[in-house]
């Protein structure tokens, strides 16, 4: 097949063209085996081999355009969320979180309520808890699971409301 040929010919110059745009020499390598896959697959190229090569240009100059629209996008939103999500809970928060749920603890077994009191309701991280009692984190990250699953359970059988609705402005008693 002729088209294949030309654009396989031309694939280090595609890449150098891509690269001079974006500056990532794996984003450029990327960009261009996906365009070489769409337009393989199209079957809209041209049927000469220097009308193709342009075509493919073309192709790529719109990947290329809109691979630096995606990253502008995400440049844009992380700060924002990262401004959106606190780093803890604030004291306004904290008082609408279901009070029920603390008074369920005590009905789990101790070493799960333990685990949930130091890192849901104290911050611990899983690392640190898994250091200080000579555990592997996955280990600490498995019984948590388990601990969490646990506790929604208690709560599912004690306040259906709040297992389905969540836990803001709980008035279970």
């Amino acid at each position: 097949m002729m088209i294949p040929d030309a654009l396989l010919q031309h694939f280090d110059a595609f890449v150098g063209f891509a690269r001079s745009r974006t500056g990532d020499p794996e984003l450029a390598a990327d960009l261009v085996q996906e365009c070489l896959l769409k337009a393989l697959r199209s079957g809209q190229a041209p049927a000469d081999s220097e009308g193709v090569v342009t075509w493919f240009y073309r192709v790529l100059r719109h990947a290329i355009i809109d691979a630096h629209r995606r990253r502008m996008t995400q440049e844009k939103a992380l700060p924002m969320l990262s401004l959106e999500l606190p780093e803890s809970v604030s004291p306004e928060d904290e008082k609408t979180l279901c009070q029920c749920v603390l008074k369920m603890l005590p009905l789990l077994p101790e070493a799960d309520a333990e685990l949930l009191r130091r890192i849901d309701l104290g911050g611990e991280s899983p690392t640190e808890l898994a250091r200080a009692t000579q555990q592997r984190v996955n280990t600490v990250n498995v019984r948590l699971l388990r601990a969490r699953q646990k506790l929604r359970a208690q709560v599912e059988k004690v306040c259906r409301s709040c297992a389905t609705h969540g836990c803001l402005d709980c008035d279970c008693g």
